[in-house]
């Protein structure tokens, strides 16, 4: 299939089976956002919390905070946000639309409408807003355009509360937000988003040593979130095209159906934001060194992972088709350990009472080893299992007759279907409750 045809398709199976739907659609949507549906809110969580098991809790060195939205002004006037976070705008001049200048095939003429395009300037993609009652220039704020903010200004706050030896990072999951002018492509590039990052404060004689450590970090992450190897590519951004906070950065690339783009972004920030909230704040945002009585400002690793683009990701590389005689089959091969649902208990008939309550023994059983255990018994057995395969649940049991004894060397025992191969195989429960235990774990 080709590129248009897989993201159109995504996109479809995220509405019908309540992964992702458009924003505010009853009236008519409003661009660049978007609302995740009960399917998509588990994926996203699952996500979520592999990452903070893998970034921070697994680790003796990681801390977490869960900064405000909304911060002082001053915090982006320091970080430069206010007088530099912009993209390049034009305005076609006869059907008024605006783009990115540096998207445009031609700066002359209007894709939409082939009309003259007007100057360049520079667009700043941060909303600004007022808190309190008044609206003048001392009230304003801006939701924040990265969570990294939040970090930074609390870096003083988690030095005094826990006294962490270097090197030590501090972990955040949040919202940010960004006025895109065109925002595209599904949930890669909207207004509002989810940012997973880290801040990894170290010496600045260890900054290499640490990079390195989170950039393998990054790999293995990818690999159990299911995005294949050969998917992921490394970038290394030149000269005068890095952040101007950046001494070096890498960007982990994703071969997303509309084109080879950026998936995360891990960047060498030396000292550049504390020396900064240090001069504008007024307030003194050095470490100092308890054994060798050292004080000086830590310089910073940041892997940063995009949630949003990270689920993009995982469904570009879940989504497969299969052609069964003349049926296609459509499904997500999701790793378990991200899967929403993880497997599937059903009677083999629904009106069958010792078959249902059997099977809902079978559920209550299998829901011991995880939560996530969904019950179907509507339809045929096989509509319900085409249903499982297009949300990704790697497992699917039936409790039929054999189960109850009909045949009585298979008593007790069910029939478990893999989602990816259509293989089914004769096991008991306790020999399921293995299987995913195992494949989750």
């Amino acid at each position: 299939m080709n590129d248009q045809s897989l993201m159109e398709k995504i996109v479809s199976l995220c509405k019908r089976r309540g992964f992702v739907f458009p924003g505010s659609e009853i009236y008519g949507g409003l661009a660049g956002t978007f609302d995740y549906g009960p399917l998509g809110v588990v994926l996203k969580e699952n996500i979520e919390n592999l990452w903070l098991r893998m970034f921070r809790d697994d680790r003796d060195d990681m801390y977490g905070v869960d900064a405000a939205i909304l911060m002082n002004a001053k915090v982006w006037e320091a970080s430069g946000h206010v007088a530099g976070f912009s993209d390049p705008l034009v305005e076609c001049g006869k059907c008024k639309k605006r783009f990115r200048a540096d998207q445009l095939d031609s700066k002359e003429a209007c894709p939409e409408c082939k009309g003259a395009l007007g100057d360049v300037r520079q667009f700043n993609m941060m909303f600004k807003t007022h808190a309190g009652a008044t609206e003048d220039d001392s009230a304003v704020v801006y939701l924040r355009p990265e969570t990294a903010g939040g970090i930074f200004t609390n870096f003083k706050n988690v030095v005094d509360a826990i006294h962490p030896k270097l090197p030590f990072g501090i972990a955040q999951i949040g919202k940010a937000f960004r006025n895109e002018i065109a925002p595209r492509d599904f949930v890669f590039r909207s207004r509002e988003f989810s940012q997973m990052e880290v801040e990894y404060f170290v010496k600045p004689a260890d900054w290499e040593r640490a990079f390195e450590e989170w950039r393998t970090r990054m790999h293995l992450f990818a690999k159990e979130i299911g995005l294949p190897q050969n998917t992921v590519h490394e970038f290394e951004v030149p000269d005068g095209d890095r952040a101007h906070y950046s001494k070096r950065t890498i960007d982990f690339q994703f071969d997303f159906p509309s084109k080879c783009d950026e998936l995360w972004g891990l960047a060498y920030r030396t000292d550049f934001d504390l020396s900064a909230h240090a001069v504008a704040s007024g307030n003194e945002l050095s470490y100092l060194d308890e054994e060798t009585k050292e004080k000086f400002i830590p310089h910073v690793i940041e892997p940063s992972l995009g949630v949003d683009r990270t689920i993009l990701a995982v469904l570009t590389s879940a989504y497969k088709e299969d052609t069964m005689g003349d049926e296609t089959r459509t499904y997500l091969a999701l790793s378990p350990k991200i899967a929403p649902v993880k497997a599937m208990v059903s009677p083999l008939l629904k009106n069958k009472p010792e078959l249902v309550e059997k099977a809902r023994e079978v559920r209550a059983a299998l829901k011991k080893i995880h939560p996530a255990i969904a019950w179907d018994d509507n339809g045929n057995i096989g509509k319900r299992y085409r249903r499982q395969d297009e949300i990704g649940t790697p497992f699917c049991i039936t409790v039929d007759f054999d189960t109850l004894g009909e045949t009585p060397n298979l008593k007790d025992t069910v029939t478990l279907r893999h989602r990816d191969s259509g293989e089914q195989e004769r096991l008991t429960v306790a020999e399921v409750a293995s299987r995913i235990r195992a494949a989750i774990e």
